[in-house]
């Protein structure tokens, strides 16, 4: 019972995530790319101010799936690296935290245009 809980805390958050993406979108003149960035800005800032991870720890995966959550996670690298390094961890931190899920992006678009033939959506 406890993890259909958590299951609809992740819901909720990441579907009022989609619906402030939705509305920024519908109602602004930003495009979805920079939309994109806003958030994970956002999350950089959160996490590097420390108040992002609250939420993760509500709404696990609703929170630290979408780029809000990218952004988290580039923050708590450049921290723990800052830690470990000094100041050369500024630089490599948020890389290396980061850099499983960029490879994974990297590794799925390569399969999906491999697998796929493209097509002008316009036909």
């Amino acid at each position: 019972m406890e993890n259909i809980g958590m299951l609809i805390k992740a819901f909720i958050v990441g579907g009022l995530f989609c619906v402030a993406g939705q509305l920024l979108i519908d109602r602004t003149k930003l495009t979805p790319a920079r939309i994109l960035t806003i958030y994970v800005v956002t999350g950089l800032i959160f996490g590097a101010i420390g108040i992002y991870q609250p939420l993760c720890d509500f709404a696990g995966a609703g929170a630290s799936v979408p780029l809000t959550g990218f952004g988290n996670t580039r923050a708590k690298g450049v921290r723990k690296a800052v830690a470990e390094q000094g100041f050369l961890g500024i630089f490599t931190g948020g890389f290396t935290a980061s850099a499983g899920g960029i490879c994974a992006a990297v590794f799925f678009a390569l399969s999906a245009a491999l697998l796929f033939k493209p097509r002008d959506k316009n036909k």
